[in-house]
């Protein structure tokens, strides 16, 4: 199907059923039956099975007429794909419809106290009793987890075997007794994430996602998909100040979804207030941090050569290994990195002030206190380093110390 022909259908069917006076949930699902919500996914399954390049099509679409689009923010997109990628039938036509309409919220129940970067080392154990899941274990860094509906959840069902092997992939129901989430209070002064306690949660057999111990497999997928939002923008592309319900109540729905990311733009770095904090300051005279702004400015625009090189082969289809999720998630670190040392020398001692009367009303303080999470967040440097060293460059593997049953593995308690 040619871009303008699914330019003039699409722009003729919102003509025939938009309205910004429909509930948000009654317009996404009109999206949903029409198979526009995710045109991307198959047919079968509320999509229309559009190449990648279409559903951007459909999307510029959207955003020029100011359309509310389907739900789809982080972590609801991870635990669709993931769902669409290895769920059943039966899974998927449960629970992908609801995500796209925005009435389940999710959120990822990855790491652990002693498994964040390691995460094959994850000790929650899922246990099969009288048909069901019997959970018990603790998971951090959750974001979202107060006010998600469901969890995509990794535990382990086999300690007798190597650690990658022992691991399954769950949908859990956040609202159950045996699950207790509790906020966590960073050093930015934010709370984004949760830890959550669960003691002898259930979970179904038919939420079982992959098959039992095909967790890591499931879970690399979820993991992609999640080093591929470091490079995208958590802004809406809707105006949310224009008149009508669905405005109003996909505003509140963004409001509650991106509370947990305010500081994000923090922890990359802000480069967007370099040159007019240089500016403003006068630093831009001094000849040794003109040359750091240069090597800022110069590999955030290396950096987005590089994924505009890697979607593009991602487009072609072709079947060269391109690691673009781990390149751009070290990419991201590093330049956020380079942008608070660049803050830090243009600000001098005022950067370790706060508030009011401090550098940007505090706005610079808040990136050296924020950048750090950038570096360990979805995977760490190094796991990124070792991912491209050893699956594109064929370096050889690291020794390691952890083969053979995982229950003989010593590991953080």
């Amino acid at each position: 199907m040619k871009d303008e022909d699914i330019r003039k259908e699409l722009e003729s069917w919102l003509d025939e059923h938009w309205s910004p006076d429909h509930s948000l949930v009654a317009w996404r699902s009109i999206l949903v039956d029409a198979g526009w919500a995710a045109t991307h996914w198959p047919t079968d399954f509320h999509g229309r099975g559009f190449t990648s390049q279409q559903a951007q099509l459909v999307q510029q679409v959207f955003a020029n007429r100011n359309i509310v689009p389907a739900a789809s923010s982080s972590p609801r997109g991870l635990a669709a794909e993931t769902i669409l990628a290895h769920g059943t039938d039966e899974q998927k036509a449960r629970y992908l419809r609801p995500i796209l309409t925005g009435e389940h919220a999710w959120c990822q129940l990855f790491s652990e106290p002693g498994s964040g970067s390691d995460l094959a080392g994850a000790s929650t154990r899922a246990a099969l009793r009288d048909g069901q899941w019997v959970i018990n274990g603790q998971k951090v860094w959750n974001t979202s987890a107060h006010h998600a509906d469901f969890g995509i959840l990794l535990a382990r069902t086999n300690f007798d075997l190597p650690k990658h092997q022992g691991l399954s992939y769950f949908l859990i129901s956040m609202h159950q007794p045996g699950v207790e989430v509790r906020p966590l209070r960073q050093m930015n002064g934010h709370a984004s994430f949760n830890e959550v306690f669960m003691t002898d949660a259930v979970v179904p057999a038919g939420d079982l996602l992959g098959g039992e111990g095909n967790g890591w497999a499931v879970a690399a997928t979820t993991l992609s998909y999640e080093r591929q939002s470091f490079r995208g923008s958590r802004r809406s592309a809707v105006n949310l100040d224009l008149p009508g319900r669905v405005y109003e109540e996909y505003a509140r729905e963004q409001a509650i979804a991106n509370e947990p990311y305010s500081w994000y733009p923090q922890r990359e770095g802000r480069v967007d207030l370099v040159m007019s904090r240089a500016r403003e300051t006068g630093a831009i005279k001094d000849p040794a941090i003109r040359q750091e702004i240069a090597r800022l400015l110069s590999m955030q625009q290396a950096n987005g050569l590089t994924a505009a090189v890697a979607e593009a082969k991602r487009r072609s289809g072709s079947n060269e290994i391109v690691p673009s999720g781990s390149i751009g998630k070290l990419a991201a670190s590093i330049i956020a990195r380079q942008a608070a040392h660049v803050h830090t020398m243009i600000a001098g001692a005022d950067a370790m002030a706060a508030g009011p009367d401090s550098a940007v009303d505090g706005m610079i303080a808040e990136v050296l206190l924020s950048v750090p999470a950038i570096s360990i967040a979805g995977g760490t440097d190094e796991i990124q380093r070792n991912i491209i060293a050893e699956r594109v460059l064929g370096m050889p593997k690291e020794t390691r110390s952890d083969t053979g049953p995982f229950r003989d593995i010593k590991r953080n308690a």
